[in-house]
């Protein structure tokens, strides 16, 4: 008994006509009976009553039925189960996203996520930047998204995105502006969001304003970036955000609260993708190749 001999039998089981069941097969009908018989001498059972009109499963013919399919499953699985159980079992791994990640940055994590997936399920796991980085170094993270700069020698990075920066001021105070100073802002206390969920970048952001005649200073404790805004939104101080509408962070302003670009006074934001180095040639080659194809050309607002 061959194969094709099963293949035949049900086909013609499916059809119970030998004509359909032949152009179904891509041959002639009179070879395909032929066929039929023979596995019928080779089992000693008949498996169709024929009649001029109509074709019917015998007993036989119907039990082996079946069983013929289930033998069919088993043979056209062969290639798939080979290849699963011969190359690389698909593994999942966490990508880390911190707070107020932009769309078209999060349209990349989509992007890589679909051009891996037949290697890695990739999830997303969020967190501050300090605790995303910790988490790659620890290897419970393959990849974060992290705000720079960060130092962390066993960490290799690329650069995925710079976002201007703009003042977060009182609304009513500054109705019908375009742009502000900062030497307009002297008189304002600088109040940034507490430092547990604040990039590193912003200790720097601090100094330099410092620097520039900023002296006045609100610092807040166990709250969160609406926080930040309430205090804004009162007319009591000023802040210092992503100036790009389409940034998630917008979502934290209040009624009576804007972002404008500074005249004299450039800020911005940049974000990297980072990744244990140790592991570039173990088990996150792909990832880590895809990542760097998809991530080329960092985004700039």
């Amino acid at each position: 008994m061959e194969m094709l001999h099963l293949r035949y039998f049900v086909a013609v089981a499916e059809e119970l006509n030998f004509s359909a069941a032949a152009r179904k097969l891509h041959m002639a009908a009179s070879p395909l009976s032929q066929r039929i018989k023979d596995l019928e001498h080779e089992l000693g059972q008949q498996l169709f009553e024929r009649s001029t009109h109509h074709v019917t499963l015998t007993a036989a013919g119907a039990a082996l039925l079946p069983l013929a399919r289930d033998v069919l499953e088993q043979v056209n699985a062969i290639p798939w189960r080979l290849k699963e159980a011969t190359e690389p079992q698909r593994s999942t791994v966490f990508l880390g996203m911190p707070a107020g990640v932009h769309p078209d940055l999060r349209d990349r994590v989509n992007t890589l996520a679909g051009r891996v997936r037949e290697r890695y399920e990739l999830k997303r796991w969020p967190g501050t930047t300090a605790d995303l980085v910790q988490g790659v170094h620890e290897g419970k993270l393959a990849l974060t998204l992290a705000r720079l700069p960060v130092t962390d020698p066993a960490l290799d990075q690329v650069p995925v995105m710079s976002e201007r920066l703009g003042a977060v001021v009182p609304a009513d105070l500054f109705a019908g502006r375009d742009s502000v100073s900062l030497a307009e802002l002297t008189e304002f206390p600088y109040v940034a969001s507490p430092g547990e969920i604040t990039p590193a970048y912003f200790d720097q952001l601090d100094h330099q304003l410092n620097e520039l005649g900023i002296k006045k200073r609100i610092r807040l404790t166990n709250t969160g970036y609406g926080g930040t805004s309430e205090i804004i939104s009162s007319g009591e101080a000023f802040s210092i955000s992503m100036l790009d509408d389409k940034s998630p962070m917008h979502g934290y302003r209040l009624d009576n609260v804007i972002v404008l670009p500074f005249t004299d006074f450039r800020p911005q934001l940049d974000t990297g993708l980072l990744w244990r180095r140790d592991r570039t040639d173990g088990d996150l080659r792909e990832l880590v190749e895809a990542a760097k194809d998809v991530f080329k050309n960092p985004i700039t607002t």
